[in-house]
């Protein structure tokens, strides 16, 4: 699926000439940066691995012709984000997809701490600190756009995935709110929440996950939906699950949720 010429030319002239991508080199996020690339944005890309960063960097240029600037940074680390950061500092940057993240799964009381925390410092801290330094950039200029990460499951607990779904509650209430906070200042805040989606996640996060969505289905109506709408389901998959669960009472959400996501990881 490709972005129409339309909807390349308005991304372009309200969020060009730069984007920043985080989580760059797989999954939906590297579908967001090749669909800017076509639409041609110059690029910073961020991951941790600069090997996988730079191959992807040179791809993305050799094909769109476009400028990649690599930055390999881990997000769960202070120094990483600021890396980020002082890396897009100078660049005419006024888009930014925080695509990074990844899941863990399981019963909580056998998880580990510091996974756990690690996972709070990528989905959540690292996301409040560019969100908050380009929020206000995009503030004082009067425009910009910031894509955030939810999930179809943050709009409910999800047993044996408790700590990565509150993670994603935590960006849904927060997209929520900037939406309009921003919105005078002409800044647009989308919150893109996905269901299963196949890539590397559900290996990280040992889920073994049934029928699944592609980055290639999920990533033209995300771009599609910015500047449009604050909060988008891409992917038919998404809204049926969506839409199942929205008339249940929350507590029967949750206990729903537990019987998928105990079935994802060998839970019952």
């Amino acid at each position: 699926m490709r972005l129409p010429d339309s909807e390349k030319k308005r991304l372009m002239h309200q969020y060009g000439p730069w984007a920043l991508v985080t989580g760059a080199t797989s999954g939906i996020g590297l579908e967001l940066a090749m669909q800017l690339a076509d639409a041609g944005f110059n690029l910073v890309i961020n991951a941790r691995q600069m090997d996988t960063l730079q191959a992807t960097a040179d791809s993305l240029s050799k094909t769109y012709g476009i400028r990649v600037i690599p930055v390999a940074a881990d997000n769960a680390e202070p120094e990483g984000v600021e890396q980020i950061i002082e890396t897009c500092r100078p660049l005419d940057l006024n888009l930014v997809i925080l695509a990074a993240g990844y899941g863990t799964s399981g019963r909580f009381t056998e998880s580990s701490l510091l996974t756990e925390i690690n996972l709070l410092r990528v989905n959540c801290e690292a996301v409040l600190s560019l969100t908050h330094y380009f929020a206000q950039k995009f503030a004082r200029q009067q425009r910009g756009g910031i894509i955030l990460f939810s999930s179809i499951v943050a709009f409910q607990g999800v047993p044996f995935s408790a700590n990565y779904a509150a993670s994603k509650a935590y960006i849904q209430s927060l997209a929520e709110a900037l939406a309009v906070e921003l919105q005078p200042s002409g800044v647009d805040i989308l919150a893109a929440a996905p269901g299963p989606v196949a890539s590397g996640f559900a290996q990280r996060a040992n889920m073994n996950m049934g029928q699944t969505l592609t980055p290639q289905q999920v990533g033209v109506p995300i771009l599609k939906a910015l500047g449009r709408t604050s909060l988008v389901r891409p992917g038919l998959l998404t809204k049926i699950l969506s839409y199942a669960l929205m008339t249940a009472p929350r507590a029967l959400k949750v206990r729903i949720m537990g019987k998928i996501m105990g079935g994802f990881t060998g839970n019952k």
